[in-house]
C-alpha cells in the first residue's frame, strides 16, 4: 500500500457507508477502495485484489461489494461479478447496474437469461444513463442469439437522437453503428460512428479545458478552392476567446457549434444564443456542427468508478 493512500482520498458518499465500523477498520478499509479505484484502468487484476481485501473486512457494506463486482467483471469474471451485484442490489435496493449484471449474464454465455433479467426492471424507473446502457446491453444479448432487427429495436430509443448528445451518446451510437453493420447497411454506420467521434472529441477537449470562465466561441468563414477541399470535408474552425474573472454558472455564448452539454448542463445551439448552465443535459448538434459534453465538479476526492458504459460498449461488439 503506497504511504500517500490516506481514508479521505475516498469520496464521501462511499465513507459515509463506511461508518458503521470501527474507525481504525473503517481506515484500512478505505484505502484499498481507494487504490481499486487508481488501478482498475492501468492494473484491473490488482485492483480486484484491493476489492477483495476490502471485501474480506467490510462484506456488508454495499460500496464494498459494488468494488468487488466492478473489478471482477473488469478481469472478465462473471460470475463473481454477477453474484456480487445481486448481493449489492439487496444491500442497497439499487438498480443502477442493472446493465452490467445483463452483460454479465453475456459474459457467461446466457443471452436468453440477459434478456430476462433486463425485463424484469421497468426502464421508466431507471435514471436516463442506466436506461441507456440496459438498452445497449440487451441489444447486444439479441446479437448473440443473432436477432440483428430486434438489437436495433432496442437501441431505438429516445436517447438515440443524432441532432443532441449526452455523456452516453459515443456509446449509444457506437452500439447503433454495430448493429447497422452487422445488417450490411455500413453506410449508415459510418454515419453514426461519425457522430460518436465527434461527440467523443467534444467532451474530451471540454474536460480539458474546463475552468468555469466564460467561453465565446466564433465560427470563422473560409476561403477554398473547391476542387482541392470538397465543401462537405469542411468542419467548423472555431476560435476560442476566455474571459477573466467569470465565475462558474456565467452564461456562454455559442455560434453555429454545439456546447457544453453531459447530464447537468443543457445548451440549446441557435445562431449565437446565449446558454444558461443549468440543471438539464443536453447540446444541440446543427449540419457539421461539433457535440459537446460537459464534467461534473470534482472534489479531489477518489473513488471507484462503474465502467459499464466502456465495458457494454466493449461487451456489445462480443455479439
Amino acid at each position: 500500500m503506497p504511504d500517500d493512500v490516506e481514508p479521505r482520498d475516498l469520496d464521501k458518499v462511499a465513507r459515509g457507508e463506511l461508518k458503521t465500523l470501527s474507525k481504525d477498520n473503517a481506515d484500512w478499509v478505505a484505502r484499498h477502495l481507494v487504490m481499486a479505484g487508481r488501478l482498475i484502468e492501468e492494473d484491473p487484476e490488482e485492483a480486484h485484489k484491493h476489492a477483495l481485501s476490502a471485501g474480506r473486512r467490510a462484506g456488508r457494506i454495499g460500496v464494498v461489494r459494488e468494488t468487488i463486482a466492478i473489478t471482477a467483471y473488469t478481469v472478465g469474471d462473471y460470475a463473481m461479478a454477477l453474484r456480487e451485484l445481486r448481493t449489492y442490489r439487496r444491500i442497497s435496493g439499487r438498480e443502477d447496474h442493472l446493465p452490467l449484471m445483463v452483460d454479465s449474464e453475456r459474459g457467461l454465455e446466457r443471452p436468453e437469461r440477459a434478456l430476462e433479467l433486463g425485463r424484469s426492471v421497468d426502464p421508466g424507473t431507471l435514471d436516463v444513463p442506466v436506461r441507456v446502457q440496459l438498452a445497449i446491453a440487451m441489444s447486444g444479448a439479441r446479437l448473440d442469439l443473432g436477432q440483428a432487427e430486434a438489437a436495433l429495436r432496442e437501441l431505438e430509443i429516445p436517447q438515440l437522437d443524432r441532432t443532441k448528445a449526452f455523456s452516453y451518446s459515443p456509446d449509444l451510437f457506437d452500439a447503433y453503428a454495430t448493429v447497422l453493420d452487422d445488417l450490411g447497411r455500413e453506410v449508415e454506420a459510418d454515419e453514426w460512428r461519425a457522430l460518436s467521434e465527434r461527440a467523443s472529441s467534444a467532451i474530451e477537449r471540454h474536460l480539458q479545458g474546463d475552468d468555469g470562465e466564460t467561453v465565446e466561441i466564433v465560427e470563422e468563414e473560409l476561403e477554398f478552392d473547391e476542387t482541392e477541399l470538397p465543401l462537405d470535408s469542411i468542419d467548423e474552425v472555431d476560435e476560442v476567446y476566455e474571459a477573466d474573472g467569470v465565475d462558474e454558472g456565467d452564461v456562454a455564448e455559442v455560434a453555429d457549434v454545439a456546447e457544453v452539454a453531459d447530464e447537468a448542463d443543457e445548451v440549446d445551439v441557435a445562431d449565437e444564443v446565449a446558454v444558461d448552465e443549468d440543471e438539464a443535459g443536453e447540446a444541440e448538434v446543427t449540419d457539421g456542427g461539433e457535440l459537446a459534453d460537459g464534467d461534473d465538479e470534482a472534489d479531489g476526492e477518489v473513488g471507484v468508478e462503474s465502467h459499464q458504459g466502456d465495458d457494454s460498449e466493449e461487451a456489445h461488439d462480443r455479439g
